[in-house]
């Protein structure tokens, strides 16, 4: 080690006391340390940012399989709206039927394992937590159908993109279950937007279950991210883009996929973590440390 010598070639004891206060502290004590940061990271992403949500069930296959995690951004719907096409997660009125739940564990590592798991957002979603498409914001008319097509403000929808397996067209509509294609026109109440699934032969939702409040939504599914080989965002499809703005919209064109935010959001926590570990000096250390030949 290179030392830092006086003109009289002794070593300056400013500089000596300057290297043991830069001393790091043991590894046994940094890592904890390290660990209780990151969680409190991850309670404050989940709570504020963002969340993975677990899909239980096939009302919006084949864009989200049973299985599959989703990002979920929770601080865009702060400063706008809900848009046409865009999925999101949301909590059900009184009229949507509840999902089936999970059997909570019974066991004390099983409850403080779920506990853990929910404080950092990868826990199942609870009963009444749901994942649709926008179909309809406030002052939208929406109806089905127009050559077996949902009509929204007088446009069919070309959904062949997203819809894998829709309702039989020929059975009557009926507004207690969602087994018809068909239902009445719905014209969306300000305050609320109207959500379908892309599984329509499956999925309860709007159209039997009414529109649901934009203050109930926790926010837009913008990725899938579990398993690995289906990692893909959830854009808005063209079709949405071609729609004329409802009565109680802003005038202005109809951005095709205007969610600028998830990205930053996603870069968020890397970011994060990424400067508590170099804080500690050790990444810092290990990268030079593979640099040297």
């Amino acid at each position: 080690m290179v030392q830092m010598l006086d003109e009289d070639g002794t070593v300056d004891p400013l500089r000596r006391r300057a290297r043991r206060s830069r001393r790091q502290m043991p590894l046994w004590q940094e890592l904890p340390l390290l660990l209780v940061v990151a969680f409190c990271l991850a309670v404050l992403i989940r709570t504020f940012l963002l969340q993975a949500f677990f899909i239980p069930s096939g009302s919006m296959e084949d864009t989200l399989l049973i299985g599959d995690r989703v990002l979920v951004n929770k601080v865009v719907y702060d400063v706008r709206d809900p848009a046409r096409g865009e999925v999101v997660v949301f909590r059900g009125t009184d009229r949507w039927v509840a999902q089936e739940a999970p059997a909570p564990p019974t066991n004390f590592a099983g409850k403080v394992g779920r506990t853990l798991s929910d404080l950092v957002g990868i826990s199942r979603p609870g009963e009444k937590d749901f994942i649709k498409r926008v179909i309809g914001v406030p002052g939208d008319r929406i109806w089905c159908c127009d050559d077996g097509r949902v009509v929204v403000n007088g446009v069919p929808l070309d959904e062949r993109a997203y819809v894998s397996e829709d309702s039989p067209v020929e059975l009557p509509p009926n507004p207690k279950e969602c087994r018809s294609r068909q239902f009445t026109e719905v014209v969306v109440p300000p305050g609320q937007i109207f959500v379908m699934g892309d599984h329509r032969l499956v999925s309860q939702d709007a159209r039997c279950q009414g529109p649901v409040p934009i203050d109930n939504v926790v926010g837009r599914a913008f990725m899938i991210v579990w398993p690995s080989q289906r990692w893909a965002t959830l854009p808005v499809p063209q079709t949405f883009a071609d729609l004329p703005q409802s009565n109680a919209a802003p005038a202005g064109p109809v951005p095709v996929d205007p969610d600028p935010v998830g990205g930053v959001v996603l870069i968020l926590p890397v970011t994060a973590t990424l400067s508590v570990l170099a804080s500690s000096g050790r990444l810092r250390r290990a990268w030079g440390r593979r640099l040297l030949p």
